[in-house]
């Protein structure tokens, strides 16, 4: 798993920023911004959930470490997705909830992958 952590940290927190610059255009679009940088920061969005889901698999299955975060990432990405399709169709009471829960969970994640595991806490004890 230690192999892993590193990659998996990295697009954590790679995914933390492209959902709240996600949040930022959106807040522009409200302002009357056009749509175009928000359109293109859903495609950042998926990357960045395809990525991190094959680190959560290589950190849980080659790695022998835990498989909820694997599992949180998949649940990330496809929210990502549906998240994608309600805003294309303007169903914003669903885009705006369903934008805070991929916040919450991308955070989640990151706090988790960033938190000293128990054993290198001992360690350094």
């Amino acid at each position: 798993m230690v192999r892993f952590r590193t990659p998996f940290k990295i697009f954590t927190a790679v995914n933390v920023v492209a959902v709240l610059l996600q949040a930022f255009t959106a807040g522009q679009l409200l302002g009357g911004a056009g749509s175009a940088m928000h359109g293109t920061g859903a495609g950042a969005v998926h990357v960045a959930g395809l990525l991190l889901l094959v680190t959560g698999v290589l950190m849980w299955r080659p790695g022998r470490g835990p498989g909820w975060p694997a599992l949180a990432s998949l649940a990330i990405l496809l929210l990502g997705f549906v998240q994608s399709a309600t805003g294309g169709s303007g169903a914003v009471a669903l885009h705006v909830p369903l934008g805070m829960v991929i916040m919450g969970g991308s955070v989640w994640l990151a706090v988790w992958a960033f938190t000293p595991s128990r054993s290198a806490r001992s360690v350094s004890s």
